[in-house]
Order: C-alpha cells, then sequence, then structure tokens
C-alpha cells in the first residue's frame, strides 16, 4: 500500500481488504482510494471505535463536506455507499446512505473550429523553451494533441499508452486502461503513422535507461518518466494563448478533453457531409469514441447542429431523397402487384 493511503482507523483492515478486492477485480481505484482516505482520517477524528456506521455518523461527515461541490459529493455518497454495503456482507451491519440527487452537469464544451485546430497544430510544432528544465514534456505535445484529435481517446487514455501497445502492422492503438475499463483499439491513420514513427525516433535518442522498453510509457518527459494531466494542461493552455484562443470567463476551459469533443463533432460533420443519416452516423461515432452506449453520444448532435447548422439542413435535404425513393419504389411495387 502507498504510505500516502495509510488508513489508521477501527476500519483500517476491512478499507484495505474492499479496496484490494476491487484492484483484483481490474478496478482503477485511485480515486476511491482517496475518498476512503477521507471518510478515514474523519473516524480517526472522531474517535470511533465500533465496527459500526449509524446515519448520524454519515450525518455528520457529511456537515463537513460544505466545500465539495454536487457531483464530487454525490461520487463520495456512492464511494461510501459500496463501501457500507460490503461491510453489511462481512456481517457488520451498517447504515446504507442514499445518493443524492445527481446534478445535471451543466458546462458546456468548447468546440474548436478547423482552423483552431490547425492552430494548435502549429502552436505545438513552434514551442520554444524559454528555460532549461529537466522534466519538460515540450517533446510529446505536437504528437499527443495530434493523437487525441486524430482517435478522439482521452487524455487519460493517451498518456496510459505503453510502447508495446503501439501496433504499426495492423495501424491500432490498443487501449488498455479505458473509462470502462475494457480494451479497445484507436486507429491509425497515415498521417498519425508518420507523426508517431517521427516522435519515437526523436524520443529514443533520449539517454534515460529503458524508455524503449515495452512496458515503458510512449509518451515521457525529457527524463524519461511517464507525464502527468496537470503539466499537459499547463502547455495547453500555452498553447491556446500562443494561438489567441481565449479562455472562459469561469476559467474552467479549454480543457485538454475538449480536443476530444472536438474530433466527435467534426467527424460527425464528415460522416454527414459524405451522405450519411446524422442519425445512423451515431452507432459509429459510439464505437470510435469508445462509448458504451449510444445514448451517450447524442450529446453530439446538439452541439453539432449548434456549431454547424448547415449539417441538420444538409441531413434533412439527404434524408428527403432516401423517403421519396422509398415512396416511388412502395407506388411502383403496389402499380405492378395490381397488374
Amino acid at each position: 500500500m502507498n504510505k500516502i493511503f495509510e488508513y489508521t482507523s477501527v476500519f483500517a483492515p476491512f478499507i484495505n481488504s474492499f479496496i484490494h478486492g476491487k484492484e483484483l477485480q481490474g478496478y482503477k481505484a485511485t480515486q476511491l482510494k482517496w475518498m476512503l482516505l477521507e471518510f478515514d482520517k474523519f473516524f480517526t477524528q472522531v474517535s470511533k471505535k465500533e465496527l459500526f456506521i449509524s446515519s448520524g455518523d454519515v450525518n455528520n461527515w457529511a456537515a463537513t463536506r460544505t466545500c465539495d461541490k454536487p457531483n464530487t459529493l454525490y461520487q463520495k455518497y456512492c464511494a461510501m455507499a459500496e463501501f457500507c454495503r460490503y461491510m453489511c456482507l462481512l456481517g457488520y451491519e451498517c447504515y446504507i446512505p442514499r445518493r443524492p440527487k445527481k446534478c445535471i452537469a451543466n458546462y458546456i464544451p468548447t468546440i474548436f473550429t478547423h482552423e483552431q485546430i490547425r492552430a494548435i497544430f502549429n502552436a505545438c510544432d513552434n514551442l520554444v523553451m524559454k528555460e532549461h528544465h529537466a522534466q519538460s514534456i515540450m517533446i510529446i505535445m505536437p504528437t499527443l494533441i495530434r493523437v487525441l484529435y486524430s482517435t478522439g481517446i482521452r487524455i487519460s487514455e493517451a498518456l496510459s499508452i505503453l510502447n508495446k501497445d503501439v501496433d504499426f502492422n495492423r495501424r491500432v492503438i490498443v487501449l488498455n486502461n479505458t473509462k470502462n475499463r475494457y480494451q479497445r483499439l484507436a486507429p491509425v491513420n497515415e498521417p498519425l503513422e508518420q507523426v508517431l514513427r517521427q516522435y519515437i525516433s526523436y524520443r529514443n535518442r533520449i539517454p534515460a535507461p529503458g524508455i524503449t522498453n515495452p512496458d515503458s510509457h510512449l509518451f515521457v518527459s525529457a527524463t524519461g518518466k511517464s507525464c502527468s494531466r496537470r503539466t499537459v494542461l499547463t502547455y495547453f493552455h500555452r498553447i491556446l494563448e500562443e494561438c489567441g484562443i481565449p479562455r472562459r470567463c469561469d476559467q474552467r476551459g479549454p480543457m485538454v478533453h475538449e480536443i476530444r469533443h472536438s474530433a466527435a463533432v467534426h467527424s460527425l460533420v464528415k460522416l454527414t457531409q459524405d451522405g450519411v443519416d446524422l442519425y445512423c452516423s451515431l452507432p459509429l461515432l459510439a464505437t470510435f469514441m469508445g462509448h458504451r452506449k449510444v445514448l451517450d453520444t447524442e450529446n453530439y448532435l446538439r452541439l453539432t447542429q449548434e456549431m454547424y447548422p448547415e449539417v441538420l439542413k444538409m441531413n434533412a435535404e439527404v434524408t428527403d431523397q432516401i423517403y421519396s425513393f422509398l415512396i416511388s419504389k412502395l407506388k411502383q411495387d403496389y402499380e405492378n402487384r395490381c397488374d
């Protein structure tokens, strides 16, 4: 167990076994560990001695979380409820808290235009190191941003790619550490393959031990170590500043994740321009984005129609032509049968 996650309350051995069980199931438990550490510290502070969690304990803990956002509090309630169920299965009757009403996110992502994406690529290619920094990740930015846009994968998925996951023979990237915890393949087109090969050839010149090992990370800093999302975000905001793309007034974005949103919307536009019905393209996009359900992809329809209203008109024209053809075909078949 990491020294950061040292649990000291009366529930400590049960928390450790609960986390161990999750990890054996293939669950990435980092966020869960942090939430359980918070519960553990609370029970330690109140000197909890009994192996029993009451409704009063839950309410007292919740009273200390005045600064948590609604979605954060919802996730913590879910973790608490799951741990209490685990305790009940072991024979320790605990109160299972009800989850609060989930807050519907009102965050509207920034969708970059094609011109802005080209400007971002150009800014990545022209990054200059203002001062020597051993942990710099500047080398990865041109390739990382292109991978995110070309494949539509999440930033966490991109940073977890290992050298052995890049399969140039099949022209795919194997994604093992995904949000939905199932393996999927991200396609690699010809331009992206050239970019990846060029990046790998330069990266391999870094004098760091094991940098070319199959189990080493693809995207690394100048010291050969894996990169953090926070550092990537810092560089990304610098790139946006170079492009003249303003920050949102709430300072929450644009985030790196909005490269993925932009890739989805641009893919929908491309499919529609190629004559594919907008709604028929959703299953294709859902597979491309790694969504479990098509419903998770429907939000991109609204974003597409807001940014590209001409696409909706084009889609209607295509649909009208299909319906006109079907009606005429049915009418012809009916007349042939009557004859």
